[in-house]
């Protein structure tokens, strides 16, 4: 068993989750990754070095949350921190969405993700030190955007239980937080730009509605949670902290 800090975050093989695990890396933890792409996840893996293992997994499966933690555990002896990244978007007109698309968003956003914090939580209880998870979620969880409905209610979902969660796992010192980002410059967002017809023009109208004047880098949103999983952060849990440049705060 390493003597160094493990984490484990799921969908870091690009965007947000790719950045946490390089910062989690640079402070010296052990970090185990997951995602659906096999190259693009052995890539990440060469490039950041051997404090890192790419674990292959598609979380919505059954089992599958289970099973990642067990073969993060395999590989480094531990589990200290859990980061619950992987999510997928969801855009449309609400009266237009479907069954099939309401239960997708939900089941990788939401299902998934509860899934995971549960399993990484009974590792951290049978280990008996304690423990962070951080939940990513969204502005969208606590506001009304249009067409972002369906995406805001799985996201929500995740805020509810991360303070739910917060209050059954604070008896073994397991805290649990959410870190809930604004638009962010991830290759999402860059591919939802190039699809407009004048994407200068909607990235400035986006910017502007910014207090700060920009929107997020994912290095913005990585800092937050190295806050949360490090000693400096030990009395905080149940907490939802908003990284979107004083957007909620209009």
């Amino acid at each position: 068993m390493t003597n160094e800090r493990v984490a484990l975050v799921t969908g870091a093989t690009s965007g947000i989750g790719v950045t946490i695990a390089e910062q989690l890396v640079e402070r010296g933890l052990c970090v185990a990754i997951t995602g659906r792409n096999e190259a693009r996840g052995r890539e990440v893996e060469d490039r950041l070095g051997e404090r890192v293992r790419f674990i292959r997994a598609d979380l919505t499966e059954r089992g599958a949350a289970v099973d990642v933690v067990a073969r993060a555990v395999e590989a480094f002896g531990r589990l200290d921190l859990a980061v619950n990244n992987a999510a997928i978007d969801h855009t449309g007109d609400l009266l237009e969405v479907g069954e099939d698309e309401i239960r997708e968003t939900f089941e990788t956003n939401t299902f998934a993700a509860m899934n995971f914090l549960i399993a990484a939580g009974r590792q951290m209880r049978e280990q008996g030190e304690g423990g962070a998870i951080i939940n990513i979620t969204s502005r969208l969880a606590s506001i009304g955007v249009p067409t972002m409905g369906v995406y805001s209610a799985s996201k929500g979902a995740m805020l509810a239980f991360t303070k739910a969660a917060a209050i059954d796992l604070a008896q073994y010192n397991i805290r649990v937080n959410a870190v809930a980002p604004g638009m962010t410059r991830t290759p999402l967002y860059q591919e939802w730009l190039d699809g407009l017809a004048d994407p200068e023009a909607e990235a400035k109208r986006v910017a502007e509605a910014i207090p700060l004047g920009r929107i997020a880098e994912p290095a913005d949103v990585a800092a937050v949670v190295t806050f949360l999983a490090s000693p400096e952060a030990a009395y905080l849990t149940g907490a939802s902290i908003p990284v979107e440049g004083g957007y909620l705060a209009k």
